[in-house]
C-alpha cells in the first residue's frame, strides 16, 4: 500500500483527516488534526487498535504508549509495512463513517 492508496475521511470533531486501516485482529488509525502530534508541520499521527482498544505494539509504538506522532507520509507507508510483518495480515482500507 503507498500513501496515496490510502483514504482519508474528514473529521469534524477535532477537525481534520481519518483513515483505519486493517491488519486482522488489528487496526492502524492514521490521523491528521487540529490536535494531533505534528500537525502545524504537515505530519500525522499514527495509533493501533486491537477489539476497538488502543494498544501498544512492539515495534509500531513505543513502549508505554499508544500512538506515535510526527510521521511523515514515508514514515506511515514504513509503519503500514511493518504491520503487514509482524500480522502477516496484507492491510484493508476500511470503509467508516465519521460523525
Amino acid at each position: 500500500m503507498q500513501f496515496k492508496d490510502i483514504q482519508f475521511n474528514e473529521t469534524k470533531m477535532p477537525k481534520g483527516i481519518q483513515s483505519l486501516v486493517d491488519f486482522g485482529n488489528y487496526q492502524l488509525s492514521i490521523i491528521k488534526n487540529e490536535s494531533s502530534y505534528g500537525n502545524d508541520q504537515g505530519l500525522y499521527e499514527i495509533a493501533v487498535f486491537k477489539d476497538n482498544q488502543q494498544v501498544e505494539l512492539p515495534g509500531i509504538t513505543e513502549q508505554g504508549d499508544t500512538v506515535k506522532g510526527f510521521l511523515s507520509t514515508d514514515e506511515v507507508v514504513a509503519i503500514i509495512k511493518k504491520m503487514h510483518l509482524v500480522t502477516g495480515k496484507e492491510p484493508k482500507q476500511v470503509d467508516f463513517t465519521v460523525n
